[in-house]
């Protein structure tokens, strides 16, 4: 298998965008049982997003907005090795790896790209990685003029990055998948997205169909 750093985009083929946390790795359990055991910090996945959703055991007080990210920056420093394979995914992205080329745009700061390939290359993922921060309509549209596709899907969890695809490449096709159920429960589907699927297996065949 060719690695990270050389993986090239081949022309023409389709192209799938997808992210990873909650779509290819397991994210939100691992960090609420590490906030649980580190920090004393409860985290209410029923809460529509962080703000608001971390609370301390000792006072039942709200995490300040302003301390979540550097939670995160920590889990992710010393805690990736905690994320659990999506079921299915592996299986869905080689099968699509058969027709298509796989980028994996990741929404960490370039800091953690080694650990992240790392940990998806441990699990069977290999291809291209891109960091990100902010939205990811932008750097979809950079891929799609570097890759020029016959068709491009777009998956990740969360609603502000289908706007952001949806506003700077309409073109490509649009999946809204949240692969943990509990999270699953308390979400609506995006809006911007052209469909709401959370499985793999069942999200395949839909994404083949918009390739073709």
């Amino acid at each position: 298998m060719t690695s990270n750093a050389t993986i090239r985009a081949t022309g023409g083929r389709p192209l799938l965008i997808t992210d990873c946390d909650e779509v290819l790795l397991h994210m939100v359990t691992p960090f609420g049982a590490w906030l649980d055991e580190a920090h004393a910090i409860d985290f209410a996945m029923e809460r529509p997003d962080f703000s608001g959703a971390l609370t301390r055991r000792a006072d039942s007080s709200p995490v300040e907005e302003e301390h979540i990210g550097p939670l995160l920056d920590a889990f992710f420093t010393t805690e990736m090795h905690r994320q659990t394979l999506v079921p299915h995914a592996a299986r869905a992205l080689a099968t699509i790896a058969e027709l298509a080329d796989i980028v994996v745009l990741t929404n960490l700061t370039d800091q953690f790209h080694a650990g992240r390939v790392a940990q998806l290359e441990a699990v069977g993922i290999r291809h291209r990685v891109q960091c990100n921060q902010g939205g990811k309509g932008q750097p979809v549209a950079d891929l799609v003029a570097e890759y020029r596709p016959s068709a491009t899907v777009f998956v990740d969890d969360l609603p502000h990055h289908h706007a952001s695809v949806a506003r700077h490449a309409p073109e490509v096709w649009r999946l809204h998948m949240i692969a943990e159920p509990r999270l699953a429960r308390h979400r609506a589907p995006a809006a911007d997205a052209h469909a709401r699927i959370d499985d793999w297996a069942e999200a395949l065949p839909w994404i083949v169909a918009r390739f073709a």
